[in-house]
């Protein structure tokens, strides 16, 4: 009998504990072993794990892998997709409520990944959804699934969440990506968090306020050629121009950091590099080569983790 995960809706990192992160990483793996790329074509097994589902991906921000690697997910468990993209020329424009949106595709689907400019949109379209509704990410809010496939990258990698140096680099203000992932980090016990970016960059006073209320080992700075020789992971991430209110403040934070043989001279030899993606001017070419980058094997494995979670989520009842 299938394990049942915590949540009916998966909106925020909050919402997981260690015990949902095993039973995903269990599904995660067995899928990873069926469909890895080392596996050849003719030796991958055909699934029916979501047979007769309909996951529907609605997405009101520009989305490349997080929206692909769900519905390559669906397809890989033999489901079926119906998906919006540019969502904000669809019915919303004339004025319907994310509220209402989300009971007419309860309507059309067995599942929902929800991706939207605004803070807390996830959880408003899931309001009134008799359907489980993912958080495909809500603004500089969330992005759960995001961390989970960081979380199993760094497993994949280092054969451990604990007792780790953990660097994140960059745009950390408005990274949801960063602050998602320290908070499924801090789970596990003896991990510290340096904080590397520009002061106008750094973590939101409020996010910060939270992890340090939960006394998460944490340290901020700017200089990460002071660092980089202590990490076991370097996670970078993009400065990201559409949510700055000003070319001048983007033009501040941009281009502060340069990820590049001359810095990995100084850093470990098992050190795991990674990165959301896209990826701007932030991480040299020259080190796609090196084995220390994990940012394309990060982007792999995200399709089964995210496989993992629609099997998982798929028949859960949801009741408001």
């Amino acid at each position: 009998m299938q394990q049942k995960l915590s949540f009916d809706h998966l909106l925020s990192s909050n919402q997981i504990s260690k015990d949902d992160i095993s039973i995903i990483f269990d599904l995660s793996q067995k899928y990873h072993n069926e469909f890895g790329q080392s596996k050849a074509q003719k030796d991958r097994k055909s699934l029916h794990d979501c047979q007769d589902y309909i996951l529907a991906t609605l997405f009101f921000e520009p989305s490349t892998r997080t929206r692909f690697s769900f519905e390559s997910a669906m397809q890989k468990l033999n489901g079926k997709i119906i998906s919006l993209e540019q969502g904000l020329f669809s019915s919303i424009k004339k004025g319907e409520s994310l509220e209402d949106m989300g009971r007419v595709f309860s309507k059309y689907s067995d599942l929902v990944v929800i991706r939207h400019p605004e803070m807390d949109s996830a959880k408003k379209f899931s309001k009134y959804s008799s359907i489980p509704v993912i958080n495909g990410g809500d603004g500089a809010n969330e992005h759960p699934t995001q961390s989970l496939t960081d979380l199993y990258t760094i497993k994949q990698t280092k054969n451990r969440l604990d007792n780790l140096v953990i660097g994140i680099v960059g745009d950390l203000k408005y990274s949801r990506t960063a602050y998602s992932l320290i908070k499924l980090l801090s789970l596990y016990p003896n991990n510290e968090f340096i904080l590397i970016s520009q002061e106008i960059a750094r973590l939101k006073d409020s996010h910060k306020e939270k992890l340090l209320n939960n006394n998460i080992n944490l340290r901020e700075t700017i200089n990460i050629e002071d660092e980089i020789a202590n990490l076991d992971v370097l996670y970078v991430v993009r400065t990201q121009k559409e949510r700055f209110a000003s070319e001048d403040e983007y033009k501040k934070v941009n281009g502060k950091y340069l990820i590049n043989n001359n810095l990995l001279k100084k850093a470990k030899k098992d050190l795991t590099i990674m990165h959301p993606l896209p990826r701007l001017d932030e991480i040299d070419t020259e080190i796609d080569s090196d084995q220390r980058s994990k940012y394309f094997f990060q982007a792999e494995m995200a399709v089964f983790v995210r496989m993992a979670l629609i099997n998982l989520m798929k028949d859960h009842k949801v009741e408001f």
